[in-house]
């Protein structure tokens, strides 16, 4: 770096040490000819070190903050701008920053001077000041020192440290489906037997907390809550507990305990004898339910109960619950059979509540809980304990269905008194005792394995059937062809003698012709016919005559087999004895004796002749 160039840094950094020199000196100068800049985002808070003249040389007695020129914290500051006449033997001013609240807070203020607090207070009355911003107003107006009930929305304010402390704190912020459950810390105090404030008009729901306790507000619990949205509420005047909404569900009503209100007549009547039933808006169990929806309802000062007005299933039965619960406590029943034998037994009990008459229960019993456990587990139960002991097991076993209709006429004329009806009992599972048990399935196996026997023989003669049918089926084809085999025989048949007729008929008339022909001739060689023939008979007489006529008929046989060529008597003849001949024990036999004998017979005639 070369002289020129140093001298050129040095030039410059002279010019600023020289302005900045200047500055210090201006300001100087300017202090000490009693001149102040406030810059634009401050103000000047005053402190007057001494006062020579007059009689208001020095602050009253207990005050902070100096209203006529006394010396000390004076009441006025300096606005953003040049003050003259503020000499710095006389004065001192401390610049301070604007006091900004941001747009999710509020501005909690307490002042350091005023009046004491009076009347029981436990904060400070509304003045009219600015928004605490002119301090001599607040003092001049009465202003009381400690926290004030009054706060300071979002915003830059011009406010006085030296009197007043502003605590930024957060915007009280009530959700949907939510309600604000206030709790006030100043007011009148809450009569005797009371527990909440009754709602107070005109003070914005809280905001106005001066409004609030003019108009007789009374500190602690209020029966009047806040829905969702934004508010402005000091936090030391009130505390505010956000609850959901009071939700009735669909397919039950909302009985309303009020424990605020004016006290109502009961509107019951003599019949009634278990509780009083008052309007809305009174104390006590209101008459007209809530039906299904949201209520901003404060849980604090009113108890809703739910009572279903559609069918509720009640079960007795250890291990299952339905989702309203009320029967988690509940257990199967257990009872003893007139014969000594203990069993275990599952109800469920269906029941209705009819919605005009859910405030009668819950006025009666004050829940649904205290309505299962005082009356109807006690009567259900006690019911088939009594049931039980009337019958043995098995005859309890058998007659179920009885039982459980019985058992719903019982339970529903006992439960009329209590507003509540009864719509159906029905028995479950039935568990008699292990030895019992056994001795029933056994018989019962028995009962089945003869059923069985017996479905098995119908089954197998059912087949028998089956197989007969079958093998029917299966000739029937055959039967139909021979049924029509024989049809076309017979029109076979039918066809051979209608053409037998036919030719017959032709034959006649050739025969009836050729018969006028040799009717001669036959004449003529008839005579001669009968002439051979007598002779011929002759001869087969002494045949005869000389031999049995069974012989006869054997050699005439044997004759015209012969004649044919047919050996009928075989070379070698065997028969059972073994001899060579017959015996003439079978037809044979004595067919071929008889043949050889006429032979032989036939041979020796001849000879003799």
């Amino acid at each position: 770096m070369d002289a020129h160039t140093l001298l050129e840094l040095a030039t410059h950094w002279g010019w600023l040490a020289a302005l900045v020199v200047l500055a210090l000196c201006y300001r100087m100068v300017l202090r000490i000819f009693g001149a102040i800049v406030v810059p634009e985002d401050s103000l000047g808070v005053v402190n007057k070190k001494w006062a020579l003249f007059g009689k208001n040389r020095a602050l009253p007695v207990g005050a902070i903050i100096a209203l006529n020129g006394e010396a000390g914290l004076q009441a006025d500051t300096l606005a953003p701008g040049v003050h003259f006449g503020l000499w710095p033997w006389q004065f001192k001013v401390t610049l301070q920053k604007f006091i900004t609240v941001d747009k999710s807070m509020i501005g909690v203020v307490e002042a350091r001077d005023g009046k004491p607090l009076s009347g029981g207070r436990v904060l400070a009355r509304t003045v009219e000041c600015n928004a605490f911003q002119d301090a001599r107003a607040f003092l001049r107006n009465g202003g009381e020192r400690g926290p004030q009930i009054s706060v300071i929305p979002p915003g830059t304010y011009r406010i006085n440290p030296a009197l007043f402390s502003v605590a930024p704190a957060p915007m009280l912020e009530i959700e949907d489906n939510m309600v604000g459950i206030v709790t006030t810390k100043d007011g009148q105090p809450l009569p005797t037997g009371d527990i909440a404030g009754k709602e107070v008009p005109g003070h914005n729901l809280y905001q106005d907390a001066e409004a609030f306790i003019t108009s007789g507000g009374f500190k602690g619990l209020q029966e009047q809550v806040i829905l969702a949205g934004r508010y402005f509420i000091n936090p030391r005047f009130a505390t505010v507990d956000t609850k959901p909404m009071t939700e009735v569900p669909i397919a039950n009503v909302g009985v309303v305990i009020a424990y605020v209100g004016e006290p109502g007549e009961d509107l019951t009547g003599d019949t009634f004898k278990h509780g009083n039933l008052v309007k809305r808006g009174q104390k006590g169990v209101w008459i007209d339910p809530l039906d299904p929806g949201k209520y901003p309802i404060n849980p604090y000062t009113n108890k809703v109960e739910c009572v279903p007005t559609a069918n509720v299933v009640l079960n007795w039965a250890t291990g299952k619950t339905e989702a309203h619960m009320l029967d988690k406590n509940l257990s199967t029943i257990t009872v003893r059979s007139s014969d000594g034998f203990t069993f275990n037994l599952d109800v469920s009990q269906i029941i209705h509540i009819p919605r005009n008459d859910a405030p009668k229960v819950i006025a009666r019993f004050g829940s649904m809980t205290n309505l299962v456990t005082q009356v109807l587990e006690p009567t259900i139960g006690n019911y088939f304990r009594n049931a039980a002991q009337s019958s043995d097991v098995i005859d309890f076993l058998k007659n179920r269905s009885q039982r459980q209709k019985e058992a719903k006429e019982a339970i529903s004329a006992g439960l009329v008194d209590y507003n509540v009806n009864a719509v159906d009992t029905l028995i479950g599972d039935i568990t008699p005792p292990p030895e019992l048990m056994k001795t029933l399935t056994d018989r019962k196996l028995a009962e089945q394995s003869k059923i069985t026997f017996e479905n098995q023989k119908l089954a197998e003669e059912t087949r028998k059937d089956l197989e007969q049918a079958k093998a029917m089926a299966d000739t029937q084809h055959r039967v139909v062809d021979s049924e029509r085999n024989v049809t076309i025989a017979d029109f076979a048949a039918q066809a051979v003698v209608k053409a037998a007729e036919g030719e017959a008929k032709s034959k006649t008339i050739n025969a009836q012709a050729d018969a006028q022909v040799i009717t001669a001739v036959g004449t003529a060689q008839a005579g001669k016919t009968r002439a051979v023939g007598e002779a011929e008979a002759d001869v087969i007489k002494q045949k005869i005559a000389s031999m049995e006529s069974a012989n006869y008929a054997a050699v005439q046989i044997a004759d015209s087999l012969a004649s044919h060529g047919i050996k009928l008597v075989p070379d070698i003849l065997v028969n059972g004895s073994g001899s060579g001949t017959g015996s003439g024990s079978t037809l044979v036999d004595v067919l071929v004796a008889n043949l050889v004998q006429a032979q032989q017979t036939m041979k020796g005639t001849k000879g003799t002749k």
